[in-house]
């Protein structure tokens, strides 16, 4: 899934993206921002760890991988805006 924000990417922005990624099981986080929060950065890749050790525990083969692409936001890619 892409989130867009035009603007700085908080923790409020990365606790959204979260809840959208759990309630539709991606496996897939994509972030277009013009500036990121280092705390926002940290709840994303927290989620995605918290995933990982969750399918070790239950033994399933499940993965959510985090890319941020920081710096312009395209107004040409369809995308969540936050």
């Amino acid at each position: 899934m892409l989130f867009k924000k035009k603007g700085l990417f908080t923790v409020s922005d990365a606790m959204k993206v979260v809840e959208i990624a759990s309630r539709k099981n991606v496996k897939e986080i994509i972030v277009m921002c013009e500036a990121i929060d280092e705390e926002a950065k940290r709840r994303l890749w927290d989620y995605a760890n918290g995933v990982r050790l969750m399918a070790d525990l239950t033994g399933e083969q499940r993965e959510v991988r985090v890319e941020i692409l920081e710096g312009y936001v395209s107004d040409k890619v369809k995308g969540i805006e936050l």
